[in-house]
């Protein structure tokens, strides 16, 4: 479902609820019930912090009384003796878990309203049976959303201060025993409760940072637990159709997503530089553009500057016949981000799909590729996020025998890359690599930003130089063992190396290639000239004839196409041996440095034979797709056929 609303949630009506946050904190009373105090006996964790919990009241029913931030002082008193003032990390849960919970309480409210709940509370004494069972079911889904909010708040605030290795204390923690949804108090009371619980454990706490990494722990699984009651909620539709995002802050809740899910961990990868790679001089020039984009991102404003100039590609695609590179290529990519940010000293986070999406469960596909798609969210760190062999999960939704695994994928893939949920700050890139192009599913192509050709070696020199990669080592084992001469005038490897810019690459024909788009083209040119806007309008609206698929979004990838020829430019070489030159100033001044790089780049460019030669470009891509499949089959037909007849005249010969 797309969020079609925002609504903003705003500082000053959250101050209002802070006292009543903070009496929370103060106290909150909880009668655990029996089903939590039976737990021990199921001994699968760790059996004392069950028994613990479970005899928290010490058997007895009573609804006990807890204080949170009674603890926090006692744990200050246990931790940290001689220190004076509330230290530093624990006045940092303390303070998120207070925060987390007026946010809570500011989205129930907003729930209330906005469901018809609060209409339903002040007739509750004169409600029929389908009105008090309407009123119960809204108030679980009010108590589940308040709760889910507090949590992916807390989350928001203290996931960044806690431990890069969570594990221990994953290992230490024995589940929430009961999460109570009957009215948003209660939901609050058990929670704190159960938290309050482990506080007080000393085997949980040891040091005051484990208070952090305990409390970011124990809000995950809340949330966990909260995605698994979902699907019994109703009522929902007020909170899935609109996104709340908090003033002055990036911090947004769209529905029940928690982009911390699984926050990812970079997967390994085999470090290759550029010049290992033969011929793919576009494909090598276009990874050294991308990747210069990625890096230019700023992390305070939490944008990129290469965004407002028009030339960074959220997404992009890589396509070549097999065996020409392409997993050198994202392997190539992927190595010299990760050297850049490690000597900047930015997080980097290289997150290729996994073979394993598609799944057999109905709906498990979208489950898994929203899991894979949420990290690319995340704005505190630099994304590579390739898709190898993209035509295995996002193949044309039409085709014959496509899964709905596969319909599921391409349906989160949209959602994502455009629409409501589509968050780019310009940190993150996804790269379709494939063999297939014409098999992608049209949608998915006409999302892509930016594409280039993989097609490995072309000229003279690329062989010399893949068989030169092949013998050297040869040589360097056993030299004079490879007895044979070499070329007089060139130096291996001497043609590997990075394009100046796009100009140097391109054979610029002048004219489309394909017979249809060169047909238009000639038609369209006998009335306007291709320096006149409406040349191109023109172009537009017959090509749309021939190719009906052809729609604004193409003409926009034009556009974008235009504008990375226009932000085209090398970065200077000292900006990257010393990174306060550029990388680490702030975004106004990049953004000044980048527009006089883009200024005196662009004297030498004339845009309107730019624009021409992109629209030449597209077109013929769009054709060669187009035409790829229908020609696939055509000659597998005749190879059929050729087969047949050989067979028969063999036969015949017998």
């Amino acid at each position: 479902m797309e969020h079609n609303s925002t609504f903003p949630i705003k500082q000053n009506e959250l101050d209002m609820l802070r006292d009543e946050a903070t009496s929370y904190l103060k106290s909150v009373q909880w009668e655990q019930g029996q089903r939590a105090k039976n737990k021990e006996n199921n001994g699968n964790k760790d059996d004392s912090i069950l028994l613990y919990l479970s005899r928290a009241n010490n058997g007895s029913n009573a609804i006990e009384t807890t204080s949170v931030s009674k603890t926090i002082l006692a744990l200050k008193k246990r931790l940290l003796p001689d220190s004076v003032a509330i230290p530093l990390h624990l006045n940092q849960t303390l303070y998120a878990v207070q925060e987390g919970l007026a946010l809570g309480i500011w989205v129930k409210d907003s729930y209330y309203d906005a469901s018809g709940l609060s209409s339903l509370n002040e007739r509750k004494s004169t409600l029929d049976n389908s009105g008090k069972r309407e009123f119960e079911s809204k108030m679980h889904t009010a108590t589940a959303f308040m709760l889910f909010a507090t949590a992916y708040h807390i989350l928001y605030n203290l996931r960044n201060h806690a431990s890069d290795d969570l594990s221990v204390m994953k290992n230490k923690f024995a589940g929430i025993p009961e999460v109570s949804l009957i009215s948003p108090l209660k939901g609050v009371a058990c929670s704190l409760f159960y938290y309050d619980k482990y506080l007080n454990h000393p085997d949980i706490i040891k040091s005051d940072k484990d208070v952090i990494d305990f409390t970011v722990v124990y809000f995950d699984a809340l949330i966990d637990e909260i995605q698994l009651r979902k699907s019994t909620l109703e009522y929902t539709e007020t909170i899935t159709d609109r996104t709340y995002k908090l003033e002055h802050s990036d911090f947004a809740i769209s529905g029940w997503e928690n982009v911390f899910a699984g926050a990812a961990k970079s997967i390994e990868f085999n470090k290759i530089q550029f010049e290992q790679i033969v011929g793919n001089r576009d494909a090598k020039h276009f990874a050294r553009r991308l990747t210069e984009r990625m890096l230019s991102y700023d992390f305070t404003a939490k944008k990129n500057p290469f965004q407002e100039l028009g030339g960074f590609m959220p997404v992009f695609m890589g396509y070549g016949i097999p065996g020409t590179g392409k997993s050198m290529l994202i392997a190539a990519i992927a190595t010299r981000l990760k050297e850049h940010c490690d000597h900047l000293d930015i997080p980097f986070l290289f997150h290729p799909m996994p073979d394993t999406l598609i799944s057999t469960f109905q709906g498990g596909s979208a489950e898994k590729m929203v899991e894979w798609m949420k990290p690319l969210q995340d704005p505190s760190k630099l994304i590579f996020a390739p898709i190898d062999d993209a035509e295995n999960n996002l193949q044309e939704r039409t085709a014959q025998g496509v899964s709905a695994g596969v319909k599921e994928v391409i349906g989160v893939f949209l959602r994502y890359t455009e629409g409501a949920y589509a968050v780019n700050y310009g940190n993150s890139s996804i790269g379709l690599f494939t063999n297939l192009p014409e098999m992608l599913d049209k949608a998915v192509i006409s999302r892509v930003q930016g594409r280039f050709k993989i097609d490995g070696a072309r000229t003279e020199h690329d062989f010399l130089d893949q068989d030169h990669l092949w013998w050297r080592k040869l040589d360097d084992t056993m030299p004079d063992f490879v007895n044979m001469q070499g070329p007089e005038n060139y130096s291996y490897l001497q043609d590997q190396g990075l394009a100046k810019n796009l100009g140097e690459i391109l054979n610029v024909s002048d004219k489309p290639t394909e017979e249809r788009v060169l047909d238009v083209y000639e038609k369209i040119e006998r009335n306007f000239k291709t320096n006149q806007h409406l040349f191109y309008a023109n172009l537009y609206k017959e090509i749309q004839k021939i190719f009906p698929f052809f729609s604004s979004r193409d003409v926009r990838n034009i556009q974008s196409a235009v504008s990375l020829r226009l932000t085209d430019f090398d970065l200077e070489e000292d900006w990257f041996e010393n990174p306060d030159l550029y990388f680490k100033k702030d975004y106004d001044t990049k953004f000044n440095m980048l527009q006089e790089l883009m200024r005196a780049n662009m004297k030498g460019l004339d845009f309107s034979e730019i624009r021409r030669q992109e629209v030449v470009r597209y077109l013929d891509n769009v054709a060669t797709i187009a035409d790829t499949d229908f020609k696939r089959k055509v000659d597998a037909r005749v190879n059929q056929m050729n087969i047949e007849v050989e067979a028969r005249q063999q036969f015949d010969k017998r």
